[in-house]
């Protein structure tokens, strides 16, 4: 054997390993996720693996789909938006008060739900902007008001009574035996996915993200783009609450807190797959249910109520680890 055809064999064997190696980053988390399928399944074969079990997995966590994918366009940008879960308790409590209790048809309320969300997000933006104040700070501490308005707003109580045809609309009807939010949430992801592969906005957010200084010298109005950003992120944490609120028939004044931490271990832990390196959209709603087939599974193996908490927590801090792995441990401008 030659020199030439030695060195054509490594080169074949290296072009190999190297596809190998693309392919499980993109596709690791889909066949991890499968795989905890089938041993949940072996398992508890006469619960987990039945279609009643399948699409209340589907169907129940559109709230937490939205409300992740909101995040991803702050995040793209190099951007926090920790007032999404607030704002999200924001929207539903403002369909609650209007609808039932001020008689508002329930069209007109959600449509100012949405208003008050993108609302919520140009008002961070513009903070974070003219004063040049990171996001983190200037969001965090809309969250935290947006809370007491939420609690004034409702006397610290839950509202019920919400008209029936949202919840038909969101939880009651249903296409293959899974309600219609979960479409819903896809039909968000596959628009958000558009949006970034194939608009202008979507490559200047990610140029964005990737060098501010950069991206303004090649004449990117930087600012513009990170308010827009945060003003999707309040639009989709709003729609979370109206699904959130069609998926209960009633609005509680402390329920997006649950939602917030979740939503990030999503956001990180889907930019490890599918498009490994950036946040994207498919990725995100593929951890979801990765994250949420784990607890539901763990519950059917007899595990209390504290392992959501630890199995949430824990893969927030390993899917920043592993985000970090994929960008090759750079230093991020957060």
């Amino acid at each position: 054997m030659t020199l030439q055809s030695i060195d054509g064999a490594e080169t074949s064997q290296q072009s190999r390993t190297r596809s190998l190696v693309r392919f499980l980053e993109r596709f690791g988390l889909l066949i991890v996720w499968f795989a905890m399928i089938a041993w949940f399944g072996y398992l508890r074969p006469e619960t987990f693996l039945t279609w009643g079990n399948i699409s209340t997995i589907l169907g129940s966590q559109a709230v937490l789909v939205v409300m992740a994918l909101g995040l991803l366009l702050p995040l793209s940008a190099n951007d926090f938006d920790m007032s999404a879960a607030y704002t999200m308790t924001l929207s539903a409590m403002t369909i609650a008060v209007l609808n039932v209790n001020h008689g508002v048809g329930i069209g007109w309320a959600i449509l100012i739900a949405l208003a008050v969300g993108t609302l919520v997000g140009f008002i961070n933006g513009m903070i974070m902007t003219v004063f040049r104040i990171h996001s983190l700070i200037v969001t965090l501490g809309s969250g935290t008001f947006l809370h007491g308005v939420t609690l004034w707003v409702s006397n610290s109580m839950t509202i019920s009574g919400i008209d029936q045809k949202l919840v038909n609309a969101v939880i009651v009807t249903r296409l293959f035996g899974i309600p219609l939010e979960f479409y819903y949430a896809i039909a968000l992801a596959a628009v958000l996915w558009y949006c970034f592969e194939f608009t202008s906005f979507g490559r200047r957010i990610l140029f964005v993200g990737r060098g501010r200084d950069v991206a303004r010298l090649s004449g990117i109005n930087t600012d513009r783009t990170r308010v827009l950003c945060l003003m999707s992120s309040g639009f989709f944490a709003a729609f979370a609450g109206v699904l959130y609120t069609g998926t209960q028939g009633a609005a509680d004044p402390v329920s997006g807190v649950s939602y917030q931490l979740p939503a990030f271990a999503a956001a990180f832990l889907g930019s490890t797959s599918i498009m490994p390196g950036r946040f994207n959209p498919w990725g995100t709603t593929l951890a979801v249910y990765f994250l949420v087939t784990g607890i539901t599974g763990l519950v059917f193996l007899g595990y209390g109520s504290f392992i959501q908490e630890m199995f949430y927590g824990g893969a927030l801090v390993i899917a920043v680890c592993l985000s970090q792995l994929v960008r090759g441990r750079q230093q991020q401008d957060f």
